[in-house]
């Protein structure tokens, strides 16, 4: 089936064009490089993978309740709306918040990958380049996955959320080499890796933990690239460029907070956007779930130079200002590790498995 039989609402079939803007540039010194950039380049090339093979596809899940959260998690719980709802109606609410989800995830890496490619194309060192084709790489692979999780088991797809749009919209049309990566590596990437995290350690259910940490290793990479490929840039800017890049990030933060308010889901149920507005603000799992998603933002903002008092007075407006405390190296060898700890888990489970089935045969002969 076409995911255009799966989307909530109908989307246009043809495609979403976004003009080119900037130069392609060629370099002509193959040899010179960062140590760090092709260090992670080498663990990118290191630790490519396929999706079909790595992923169990044959785990369930019920679509009633896809992550297998408790009702407490879900932003409408303890008002008047849930009240009215019956369990089925309930269930159907979790499904479309989880399609929600992994819609904008599955979008979201789209968006990545082609910014990838964009990179690739733009910036003027070969180190970031090659490092950026990996990247590329593995932003089809996570849109190959979330995109067989939302046609196989969820049989839900939602558009493209207006502020995602907007944010990729600026990213890709500005001709300055350096804002794919500050949109991209800093702001949309950022974000889903702290989205990802928070959907990985709260879910019960097998199937998503499994994606996400491994796409978690993955944008792990990602985030590091974008902090070595800007730091050294970003000393060299002039005050009215690094103005003009705090505005960016300024207003791409509140269009990645906005955004997860999925507002589109509580209209299809009934609820005005005006007033699901105010819900989410009132939510105190909505309030402890925004201020999570800027853990991995506001660290990598301060670290690559863009820290003016301006930058810090809009976060600490959205409640994250604590959060350029957070141990960002930390955080992702965090992640790196359980996509190994799952490995090493899911190969001993195996190992076990192909040794019963020697066993279990030469049991057998034995006895005929």
């Amino acid at each position: 089936m076409s995911t255009h039989d799966f989307y909530t609402t109908p989307v246009p079939q043809e495609t979403w064009n976004v003009p080119l803007a900037g130069d392609s540039r060629f370099t002509w010194e193959y040899d010179e490089g960062r140590d760090k950039l092709l260090n992670l380049y080498q663990k990118g090339k290191d630790k490519q993978w396929d999706a079909v093979k790595r992923i169990d596809w044959s785990l369930d899940v019920d679509p009633a309740n896809p992550l297998g959260l408790p009702d407490q998690a879900n932003a409408i719980y303890n008002t008047p709306y849930w009240a009215k709802m019956n369990d089925k109606e309930r269930g159907e609410l979790r499904r479309h918040l989880t399609s929600w989800q992994f819609s904008q995830f599955l979008h979201g890496e789209q968006g990545a990958m082609i910014t990838g490619a964009r990179i690739v194309e733009t910036v003027p060192d070969l180190d970031a380049k090659f490092y950026s084709a990996t990247q590329t790489m593995d932003e089809a692979r996570h849109v190959e996955l979330f995109g067989k999780f939302l046609h196989e088991k969820i049989g839900l797809v939602y558009p493209i959320n207006d502020n995602l749009r907007t944010l990729l919209n600026d990213t890709l049309t500005d001709s300055r080499w350096d804002m794919p990566y500050l949109g991209m590596q800093v702001l949309i990437e950022g974000l889903a890796l702290a989205a990802f995290g928070l959907v990985r350690d709260m879910t019960t259910v097998e199937l998503p933990k499994q994606m996400l940490t491994y796409v978690m290793q993955d944008e792990a990479r990602h985030v590091a690239f974008g902090r070595l490929a800007l730091r050294d840039h970003y000393r060299e800017l002039t005050d009215v460029e690094r103005r003009e890049r705090e505005e960016f990030v300024i207003e791409g933060c509140y269009l990645m907070r906005d955004r997860f308010q999925a507002l589109e889901v509580w209209e299809n149920f009934g609820i005005p956007k005006d007033e699901a507005s105010g819900l989410m603000l009132e939510s105190e799992y909505m309030r402890i779930f925004q201020s999570l998603l800027f853990s991995r933002i506001v660290p990598c903002v301060k670290d690559i130079g863009l820290w003016s008092e301006r930058v810090q007075n809009a976060y600490a407006d959205m409640g994250v200002l604590e959060m350029s405390k957070a141990d960002l190296e930390a955080l992702m060898a965090h992640d790196e590790e359980l996509a190994d700890r799952l490995d090493a888990e899911r190969f001993a489970a195996e190992e076990t498995a192909r040794r019963e089935e020697v066993d279990t045969v030469i049991a057998e002969a034995a006895t005929t």
